[in-house]
């Protein structure tokens, strides 16, 4: 059970930093703009230690 766990926070980790840098560096057309996509791809960049640290909370 802990290694479905681990193993599922730490995909989901990688795919919000994935995430993260497809909107930083090409988000412009969907966003709108680049300032916007930057201000996205930071938001979704702030999920990774988030995701993290609950999986550490859920892990005690």
């Amino acid at each position: 059970m802990k290694s479905v766990l681990t193993g599922s926070i730490l995909v989901a980790s990688f795919l919000s930093f994935v995430l993260s840098v497809g909107l930083w560096f090409l988000g412009g057309a969907w966003a709108g703009s680049p300032e916007d996509a930057k201000q996205y791809g930071l938001f979704v960049g702030l999920w990774v230690p988030s995701i993290l640290a609950l999986g550490t909370l859920l892990k005690k």
